[in-house]
């Protein structure tokens, strides 16, 4: 009964203590942020054998080693509710930027029939799945985080799984594992054109209050 009479003082009088500056959406929410980074670094440690470029293998390592350190320094802030022992790092593509266009015939995807046929497109899809879902699961954390320390570590990590899905994506695109469709020229420059910017000044409408 006292802590959680004390727990209700501090609240009342708006001095939670960092640890406990968390509510309930934000608990459960970077929870399952924790539980899905965990997934992520468990998988490509489970996937790691099976790479066969040494350029899949060389991305794998990197976002490997920045995940690991990315969810140490969440799950530190989480548990204290204060600063973590550095801030966050911003990850760094190695390659370019560079799309190809257009499809190409290829045979369907299917389901594996046995561990002795994952490739690097398989394994380069799982790590962009990964990527992917770490963006949007972190997206909905941070909107609903109260602690503003927390807050601020998911937010900025949301470009780096942003960036990892993008160098990830390259690499598919360059080897043919991902095909990126494109609009003819004159359907592309209709889209391109279908907005203006604002000119001059607004005239605000009045408060009726």
């Amino acid at each position: 009964m006292t802590n959680q009479f004390e727990t209700s003082q501090h609240m009342h009088d708006g001095a939670v203590p960092p640890s406990m500056n968390h509510g309930g959406h934000e608990l459960f929410d970077v929870h399952e942020v924790l539980n899905t980074a965990v997934g992520a670094l468990n998988q490509s440690m489970i996937l790691r054998p099976h790479v066969k470029d040494p350029e899949l293998l060389d991305i794998l390592d990197r976002q490997y080693r920045f995940m690991l350190d990315e969810y140490n320094i969440t799950v530190e802030c989480f548990k204290t509710g204060k600063d973590p022992s550095h801030p966050t790092q911003s990850y760094q593509m190695k390659v370019g930027s560079d799309f190809v266009y257009g499809m190409k015939e290829k045979a369907p995807s299917k389901p594996i029939q046995s561990t002795n046929e994952i490739s690097d497109e398989i394994i380069s899809g799982f790590l962009l799945g990964s990527a992917k879902k770490g963006a949007t699961g972190k997206a909905a954390a941070a909107l609903e985080t109260c602690n503003p320390v927390v807050r601020r570590v998911l937010a900025d990590s949301i470009p780096n799984c942003i960036e990892m899905a993008y160098e990830l994506s390259i690499y598919q695109n360059k080897h043919h594992y991902y095909q990126v469709p494109q609009l003819n020229t004159q359907d592309m420059n209709i889209l391109l054109n279908s907005f203006a910017p604002s000119q001059g000044q607004p005239s605000m409408p009045k408060n009726l209050q």
